[in-house]
């Protein structure tokens, strides 16, 4: 007899949607927030660095409250985005938001340590050339600095798919619509008797993130021998 049921199936086919969608909702925002820590003056990028940091320093619970006054069906925007049928409070697109919020510093570091690696001569001799910024950026920066970003992929992932304190508080945890797999793990610990059940989810959550980690290995390795060939 399977120890996972049908719920804690759903939950595992839900946080793999959650996570996904997350990373692909803030990829070009945590590239673009990357390119300019690498960029912009000091000022410019010790304000930026901590807007970025937020959400890793802050308790989740309170990034979650902090979505839902805004994100809520009644929340400053959510409001708005109700009347043109966008919902995110308690609905697993609001999960997705909470996911990508709290795994954004995650998948920046990486990317942006990967772009301040590349050395400066290669930037300058495009822009001798006179390659415009976006150029330089999608043809030299983004190939160059592609493990960092496949490193930040998986960061951002695998983060996002433990994601719970924002989530639970964002859209709670309603099983088929919310009940994501963090969640499930902490209602099997919570209920006598489900050790098991718990032991079994914590299994396949550490399985899923193996395989994320293996998968971003083999991408970043076969990017950058693509990219820097004989390394």
């Amino acid at each position: 007899m399977s120890l996972l049921s049908p719920d804690d199936l759903g939950a595992i086919a839900l946080s793999l949607r959650v996570a996904a969608t997350a990373v692909a909702i803030e990829l070009p925002f945590a590239l673009a927030a990357a390119y300019a820590l690498t960029r912009v003056r000091l000022a410019a990028r010790v304000a930026l660095e901590a807007a970025v940091t937020l959400p890793l320093v802050l308790p989740p619970v309170a990034t979650g409250y902090v979505l839902l006054l805004l994100f809520g069906q009644k929340g400053a925007i959510g409001v708005w985005l109700a009347k043109a049928g966008i919902v995110l409070g308690f609905h697993w697109t609001g999960a997705a938001l909470a996911a990508a919020v709290m795994s954004f510093p995650l998948m920046v570091r990486p990317m942006r340590l990967a772009m301040e690696a590349i050395e400066p001569e290669v930037d300058e001799a495009a822009l001798t050339l006179g390659a415009p910024a976006w150029v330089r950026f999608f043809t030299l920066t983004l190939p160059l600095a592609a493990p960092g970003v496949a490193a930040g992929l998986v960061l951002g992932f695998a983060k996002a798919l433990g994601e719970f304190g924002a989530t639970i508080t964002f859209v709670g945890a309603i099983p088929g619509e919310t009940l994501t797999l963090p969640s499930a793990i902490y209602y099997a610990t919570q209920s006598p008797g489900q050790d098991g059940e718990a032991l079994a989810l914590c299994a396949a959550a550490a399985a899923i993130a193996i395989a994320a980690v293996l998968v971003s290995e083999i991408v970043g390795r076969a990017v950058a021998r693509r990219v820097r060939p004989g390394r």
